[in-house]
């Protein structure tokens, strides 16, 4: 699944510059995943990095979304190939 941020987020700017696919960007009033480049850093790391570093807890995954690991593996390949 992609990552979601609920509006928990208090815009702390420490989750965008983890994202290793560029997928996090500030929303009109929080920071948004784009659900088409969000990978939950499959094909980088072994967890995903803004998960991690937020202080709220407030990036689920989004249920709007659901992908297995092979498909997020799908995806970062994609992703890794247009670049």
């Amino acid at each position: 699944m992609a990552l979601m941020i609920t509006d928990e987020c208090i815009n702390c700017d420490v989750c965008e510059p983890e994202c290793p696919n560029d997928a996090i960007s500030q929303g009109e009033e929080i920071y948004i995943i784009d659900p088409k480049r969000c990978t939950e850093c499959v094909g980088h790391f072994e967890t995903s990095q803004c998960v991690e570093v937020c202080p709220v807890d407030c990036i689920p995954t989004d249920p709007d979304y659901p992908e297995t690991r092979e498909q997020l593996q799908e995806k970062y390949q994609g992703l890794v190939s247009a670049a």
